[in-house]
C-alpha cells in the first residue's frame, strides 16, 4: 500500500482527510465513499497508530464505533474505526471510516485505547468474537464468551463445539 499519489485512484475517490493525510505523508489507500458520503480509508495495521493519532490532531476527536468483521472464510479479518469531527455545526459532523485488514494467521493491530477511551469495549468484542488482538490494550480479555471457550465464534470458518443440525434433534 501506498500512498494516495502513488496509487492508481484519481482526485474523486479523494475526501479532505486523505488529501490532508497524503499532504503530511501518511500511508493510506483510499477506498472511495460510503453510500452516506463518508469518506473511507485503508490503513496498514503496523502504521495505524501513528495514522490514527493525526485525525485525533486534526479534530475527529470522537470514535463513533469500532467494529470487526471477517470478509471471508479463510481470508482476512477487518477492524473499522468510525470517526467523528464535531466543531462549528455540531448538527452536521464531518465523519471518517477507517479500515485495517489484518491477516488471519496474525490478527494484531495497534489498540486505539489510549488515543480514544471509548475504544475499550469495542476492541475488547473484537478481539473476543474474531480474535484481533489490539496490542496495547489495558484488559484484552474475553467480554460475551467464558475465558474458557475455544475459538473465535463470528470468524466464517468457525465450526460450533458438539454442533448437530435441528433436524438431528428430532
Amino acid at each position: 500500500m501506498s500512498t494516495v499519489s502513488e496509487d492508481k485512484f484519481n482526485t474523486e475517490t479523494r475526501g479532505r482527510l486523505s488529501a490532508w493525510s497524503t499532504r503530511h505523508k501518511f500511508s493510506h489507500r483510499p477506498l472511495g465513499y460510503d453510500y452516506r458520503g463518508v469518506e473511507t480509508l485503508q490503513v496498514k495495521s503496523e502504521e495505524w497508530l501513528s495514522v490514527a493519532v493525526a485525525p485525533y490532531a486534526y479534530g475527529f476527536n470522537y470514535l463513533r464505533s469500532q467494529c470487526a468483521y471477517d470478509s471471508a472464510p479463510g481470508g482476512s479479518s477487518v477492524s473499522v474505526y468510525h470517526l467523528t469531527q464535531m466543531r462549528d455545526q455540531p448538527d452536521q459532523p464531518e465523519e471518517v471510516c477507517t479500515k485495517i485488514f489484518v491477516p488471519r494467521k496474525n490478527p494484531r493491530i495497534p489498540s486505539v485505547y489510549w488515543v480514544w477511551k471509548s475504544s475499550d469495549l469495542q476492541e475488547r468484542e473484537s478481539y473476543d468474537m474474531l480474535g484481533i488482538i489490539h496490542q496495547g490494550h489495558p484488559h484484552l480479555r474475553r467480554i460475551p464468551m467464558p475465558e474458557s471457550w475455544i475459538g473465535w465464534p463470528l470468524r466464517k470458518d468457525y465450526v460450533v463445539p458438539n454442533f448437530y443440525e435441528l433436524q438431528d434433534a428430532y
